[in-house]
């Protein structure tokens, strides 16, 4: 972090973790006016809650640093735009990305929104990610330089606005540092475990979380030739790609594992398949339709060719742009893909560039 010349106001998002508890201290002896902010969700009652825990970590971390604390309340936002819209998205048959939509509608979104109403210059979060001001002074978002925690996937919805007033302090730093560095700062958190799951409510089991609010329902599990060779708990909590969540009934000499590469929700059947020799699916694809588009700083043109994600962690595939209208973009793929699953998010690259994104449709 660059020292500052004058004491600009930035809000951090603090949850209790490592990364924002160092982004709150590198920000602190930059030079920064630092609050750290928990935000608080909403969370189902029938798990074991944290927040208070993870709410009392920042806020240790925060008198260690010596800066104000505030809890911002945004659990309706959440529970209606990325809980509610994921249990919707489910029952449609598709299988949303709930980080994208909590970056999206409660970081980016309440988060950012309340902080600017207080007159702030910056929020800050812990994301693995950067942002370079251009020459042109375009804003340009950038993977993060820890390739093992990268997550400028889930940040594909943001715009040239919120780039310009936000900062990712551990964006430029490699994980292991970043714990030296809060050992560096006597933070508690230094050694805290990394949080994983569902955005802010922590490791569960998505099927058991969706099962609350979608009635479990048997149904068949189809070979690729038609026949029945199994039975699941319900297609609505199946996804493409999947070699879980279903029951093989009609053995095969060929000890191999079935992978989903249908589902049809109203029927409520899915059909399997084993891998091909080169290590593909039955019934790979050469094109993907995107919708809900984001362009961080350009628009691009048919014809264009630049990398894509289709899953988080997922190795970039070549894609070319063949057509492209306000509503939607179709792109063809240089290899054949299996695995594109409608819902989740598509986010394109060129070499380190985060271009923007979609929704798979």
């Amino acid at each position: 972090m660059k020292a500052v010349t004058r004491k600009q106001k930035v809000y951090v998002g603090m949850s209790g973790g490592v990364d924002s508890s160092v982004s709150a201290a590198l920000l602190k002896e930059a030079g920064y006016d630092v609050t750290g902010v928990f935000i608080k969700v909403w969370q189902p009652d029938w798990i074991t809650c944290t927040w208070r825990e993870d709410r009392l970590d920042a806020m240790r971390v925060a008198a260690k640093l010596g800066i104000p604390f505030v809890t911002l309340d945004l659990e309706k936002e959440y529970k209606e735009e990325v809980v509610d819209y994921m249990i919707a998205e489910y029952k449609a048959g598709r299988t949303p990305n709930p980080d994208v939509a909590c970056n999206r509608s409660v970081k980016f979104g309440g988060f950012y929104k309340w902080a600017m109403m207080q007159g702030v210059d910056f929020v800050a979060t812990g994301h693995y990610a950067q942002i370079k001001r251009l020459s042109t002074k375009d804003y340009q978002l950038s993977t993060g330089r820890d390739s093992n925690k990268d997550q400028s996937y889930f940040l594909w919805t943001l715009t040239q606005e919120q780039l310009a007033h936000t900062l990712f302090p551990v964006g430029d730093i490699e994980k292991p540092e970043v714990r030296k560095l809060a050992h560096k700062f006597g933070l508690i958190t230094a050694d805290k475990k990394d949080s994983q799951g569902l955005c802010f409510i922590g490791k569960i089991d998505i099927k058991d979380f969706l099962k609350r609010s979608i009635s479990a329902k048997k149904g068949k599990v189809l070979s690729v030739d038609g026949k029945v060779i199994g039975t699941h708990d319900g297609a609505t909590f199946l996804t493409i790609g999947e070699r879980r969540g279903f029951t093989i009934t009609h053995k095969t000499t060929l000890d191999a594992p079935y992978y989903v590469v249908v589902k049809d929700v109203k029927k409520n059947t899915v059909t399997v398949s084993h891998k091909e020799p080169g290590g593909s699916l039955e019934g790979a694809v050469s094109e993907m339709t995107i919708k809900d588009m984001n362009w961080i700083r350009e628009i691009p043109k048919v014809g264009d060719t630049f990398f894509v994600r289709t899953r988080y962690r997922q190795t970039p595939e070549s894609v070319t742009l063949v057509s492209l209208s306000k509503s939607k973009a179709v792109f063809h793929f240089k290899n054949s893909q299996s695995t594109i699953t409608p819902g989740q998010s598509a986010v394109f690259y060129s070499e380190d560039e985060c271009l923007g994104g979609g929704v798979i449709s």
